[in-house]
């Protein structure tokens, strides 16, 4: 159990880092009576199941057998 809670941390770890970069870029700027207004047209339910499996590969990693 302890292997399959690693696998899902870094398979979610590297889901947050690679989708969380893809949002950030996905946004457009454009100037609206003198002020930059940014609107993200991302995607974020990558990023939420990527959290999702982060959080629960840390929860089997360290959850202990009685």
């Amino acid at each position: 159990m302890k292997a399959a809670g690693i696998i899902l941390l870094v398979i979610g770890l590297i889901g947050i880092i690679v989708f969380g970069y893809q949002a950030i870029q996905d946004s457009e700027s454009f100037n609206l009576l003198g002020v930059d207004v940014a609107v993200s047209k991302a995607d974020w339910t990558p990023l939420i199941i990527s959290g999702a499996m982060l959080m629960l590969g840390l929860i089997i990693t360290f959850l202990k057998r009685k």
